[in-house]
């Protein structure tokens, strides 16, 4: 493209401004400049849009000028734009240029780092506790028996699991670990697990997750007590510069019988 050399804003010692690298809120979305990795403003108010594929900003004048010499004969089709590029010299590194379609970046939503750490979250693909208990099925619970409480393990479940989303000229990763479950056990109680629990096997004595039913189920919806599991996540994320942490929570439901053991008294 052939760049003129007016005075105009950009010139010179005047740069665009870099974008902030520390934080982990809606700061301004962030672009990388090609050979330095140095991090940028992907939109700023008085440069226009960044172009990663020359390193320059485009703004589009307005208002547009008549048809002259800037025009290169193509009046009055495609725009002029006011560029500002980070790759040249002090003095020329701005102008004037005529293109016939906006460059590439141009307009483009202006989406921080944030809000791309929440898509990498989405693709995470982060579900509740794959919910066990010792008491299954339609099988029934003692009361006063403790029952086991666990979530099968798996990246989904507990984690470690990692995404990564992009746009261009952006990329974001994000890596959740599962940190607690609560167990509401529908009686009334909540227990509070920091692992996923240990899975029953017969032989095993010791649970690091479970809970006592002092009642029995009857006379409940279905005569089971509903439990439901709440696993809160933490997400760390990185990307343009920039990271944070997002705390996230999945639920999941299940329910266990539990009746009462009767003494037959004889004489």
């Amino acid at each position: 493209m052939t760049v003129e050399t007016p005075g105009v804003p950009g010139t010179g010692a005047e740069k665009p401004p870099a974008a902030p690298v520390s934080g982990g809120g809606d700061a301004a979305p962030v672009c990388t400049v090609s050979g330095t990795g140095e991090v940028m403003a992907c939109y700023s108010e008085a440069f226009g849009w960044f172009n990663s594929a020359d390193d320059c900003y485009y703004r589009l004048r307005n208002p547009q000028p008549p048809d002259g010499v800037e025009w290169e004969g193509h009046y009055p089709d495609g725009a002029i734009y006011v560029i500002t590029c980070l790759n040249r010299i002090p003095g020329s590194n701005g102008g004037w240029v005529w293109l016939p379609a906006p460059p590439p970046g141009y307009g483009a939503p202006v989406i921080t780092p944030r809000q791309l750490a929440d898509r990498a979250v989405e693709q995470l693909g982060l579900a509740g506790a794959a919910i066990r208990m010792s008491i299954e099925g339609d099988a029934l619970g003692t009361v006063g028996i403790p029952v086991w409480l666990w979530t099968e393990v798996s990246p989904s479940t507990w984690g470690p699991v990692t995404a990564t989303a992009s746009v261009p000229g952006l990329s974001v990763t994000a890596t959740a670990q599962a940190r607690l479950i609560v167990w509401d056990t529908g009686d009334g109680a909540t227990e509070t697990c920091t692992g996923p629990g240990t899975p029953y096997a017969v032989g095993l004595v010791v649970s690091t997750c479970q809970h006592v039913y002092e009642q029995s189920s009857a006379g409940q919806p279905g005569d089971a007590w509903p439990v439901t599991a709440t696993t809160t996540w933490a997400v760390t994320w990185s990307g343009g510069g920039q990271s944070g942490s997002i705390e996230v929570t999945r639920t999941a439901s299940s329910s266990v019988r539990v009746g009462e053991v009767q003494v037959l008294i004889t004489r």
